[in-house]
């Protein structure tokens, strides 16, 4: 008795549109994360990628913070297309740069109501607990405008 291993018909071109989905995602992912590091970036005193690059620890936490943000945001945003390429891209991009724009303004309105001065805090050589209140506000954030979209 002879069996025979067979793969669907439709094999092939599934796991090339799987593959193409991927990249699609992971340069629009790409995209928004760095639009928003600089978006971060250009709203903060200082400029924070140099900051980043030198490990000043708070300007890391704050960053950090702000990209997993984004990512949750987009995360949420592929899953909510249910499949759908051209529809979960445009998802990701819209509530991607809408979620961008919410963090860059609520941060700055934290930084207002409660008196921080992000520049000082990013720059210093010490760590500060303050950069965790900053950090958790972009997560927080991220949260609130990934639910939203679900």
């Amino acid at each position: 008795m002879i069996t025979q291993l067979a793969l669907d018909p439709g094999f092939g071109s599934t796991i090339g549109r799987g593959i193409g989905a991927i990249a699609l995602y992971a340069v629009v992912g790409l995209l928004l994360m760095v639009v928003g590091f600089y978006a971060i970036d250009f709203t903060t005193p200082g400029q924070l990628s140099g900051l980043v690059r030198t490990g000043k620890p708070n300007a890391v936490i704050v960053t950090a913070a702000g990209l997993f943000s984004m990512a949750l945001i987009i995360v949420v945003a592929i899953y909510s297309s249910e499949g759908k390429l051209t529809e979960g891209l445009l998802y990701s991009l819209i509530f991607g740069f809408v979620g961008i724009i919410v963090q860059v303004v609520a941060v700055r309105l934290l930084e207002w109501v409660t008196r921080l001065d992000i520049g000082r805090l990013i720059e210093s050589e010490a760590f500060a607990p303050a950069s965790v209140v900053v950090a958790s506000a972009h997560v927080a954030l991220g949260l609130v405008v990934a639910v939203a979209i679900s």
